[in-house]
């Protein structure tokens, strides 16, 4: 039963709720009509039922959108949670000498997307980039390369940078399942003879997999629904090689006025994410 005082608390975040429900609502279903029609932000819109659709699939650079998103997605989750928990792994086995690094990887995913953009492009530009740089210091002439320049190398140099920003949240998470182990656990398993690998392998492990199932979900939409790094670094290039469903939504919507086809790209990303995350959450929710 619902007592007095939590029903103060629904009254009190009703209107915010209404409102942000309402907001939602109306743009969700406006973009879905919207996806029905041909509309360039000025006039009548002309319908064109599911024509925007199958144009959609028809278009090479929204199919290859489609590739990039996949491998963009599923390495930068895999890498960043990957990396985040084995940090956390190694940090709970000391927890005192390992703050500093702790918070150092951490403040990384503080860093706005924004301004990690500006400053990762300026390591990994061709002319004046840092790492290009040290690699003409060291004599290593015939490593330099345009990175971002490059179709081979321009994925990739996006997918290491946002790893850099993202592995914080999986740390975060995995450190504190880790840090949540009853200490008598550790205790009962020192009695018993454990030494320090059994435990790793069959106390902290186990107990930090929640914290990777919420990293998981988590970096997993940060990834699809990821715009500034790759807009600052690359712009969708080179030959819009780094180009998400995002990215590809925003350049037809925004640079080509095409607010129908657009809607349509946001419908069908709206689907993956969907895909992505159904699934995710119901693994979750069984876990509880």
């Amino acid at each position: 039963m619902i007592k007095k005082r939590d029903w103060d608390a629904y009254i009190l975040i009703a209107p915010a709720f209404v409102l942000f429900a309402l907001v939602m609502l109306y743009s969700g279903v406006f973009t879905l009509r919207l996806s029905f029609f041909s509309w360039k932000g000025l006039g009548a819109m002309k319908p064109r039922g599911l024509g925007n659709y199958k144009l959609l699939f028809q278009d090479p650079n929204f199919l290859r959108s489609l590739r990039t998103t996949a491998v963009w997605s599923l390495c930068s989750t895999v890498l960043s949670v990957g990396l985040g928990w084995a940090i956390a792994l190694l940090a709970g086995l000391n927890p005192r000498r390992s703050g500093l690094f702790r918070l150092a990887v951490f403040m990384a995913y503080g860093i706005p997307a924004a301004a990690a953009g500006i400053m990762l492009k300026g390591i990994f530009q061709t002319d004046i980039g840092m790492l290009n740089g040290l690699l003409e210091s060291l004599g290593l002439e015939q490593w330099i390369n345009p990175w971002l320049g490059d179709e081979k190398t321009a994925l990739w140099v996006l997918i290491v940078s946002f790893v850099w920003t993202q592995t914080g949240l999986p740390l975060l998470t995995c450190y504190a399942s880790i840090r949540g182990i009853p200490v008598q656990l550790f205790e009962a398993a020192y009695i018993d003879g454990a030494g320090p690998r059994q435990i790793f392998r069959y106390l902290m492990i186990p107990f930090s997999l929640p914290g990777v199932q919420v990293s998981i979900f988590l970096n997993l939409l940060n990834s699809l629904k990821s715009f500034d790094i790759i807009f600052i670094m690359t712009g969708g290039g080179p030959l819009r090689s780094t180009e998400t469903i995002g990215f590809f939504m925003y350049k037809e919507t925004v640079s080509f006025f095409k607010l129908g086809y657009g809607s349509a790209s946001v419908v069908v990303m709206t689907l993956v994410v969907a895909l992505f995350s159904i699934p995710l959450l119901r693994e979750r929710s069984r876990s509880v």
